[in-house]
């Protein structure tokens, strides 16, 4: 009975590990969580951009924690260099067919600027939030003539 009890419990334990409790009903909310969390970020609001997020990516939460931790090293880095965000703007709005979206932002430093890329999936139960990621490299959003 014992045994039973403990199994039950890590089995519970296990199910809460990952951040991911709610799922997007459509486009357009996908299209408002880049959105808002742009905003956020933009104003170094960090932590409140990853708070937006949490509960639509199926990621750990200490793997969530550790990109977080990251994220306000590296933010804080790239202000001192290349000052404060002056704005964002999206330059692209990708897909694959009805079940993967892919949206690039350029958030806009005093001398520099930023990328940042959201990767939406639709799973059976609504679009969650598959990968997001930034760096300081833009030159893939040229667009050739």
């Amino acid at each position: 009975m014992k045994k039973l009890l403990i199994a039950t419990f890590l089995l519970c334990a296990s199910l809460q590990v990952n951040a991911q409790e709610k799922y997007m009903k459509n486009v357009a909310e996908t299209e408002a969580v880049s959105k808002n969390v742009m905003q956020l970020f933009t104003k170094g609001d960090i932590s409140e951009s990853f708070d937006l997020i949490t509960p639509y990516w199926p990621l750990p939460y200490n793997e969530i924690e550790a990109l977080e931790e990251k994220t306000l090293k590296y933010v804080n880095i790239i202000e001192q260099r290349f000052g404060k965000s002056i704005g964002f703007l999206r330059v692209k709005r990708e897909t694959i067919k009805d079940i993967a979206i892919r949206e690039t932002y350029i958030i806009r430093h005093k001398f520099h600027a930023m990328r940042v890329i959201f990767t939406y999936y639709k799973s059976d139960e609504g679009w969650l939030i598959n990968s997001f990621k930034w760096d300081d490299s833009f030159t893939d959003e040229f667009k050739e003539d």
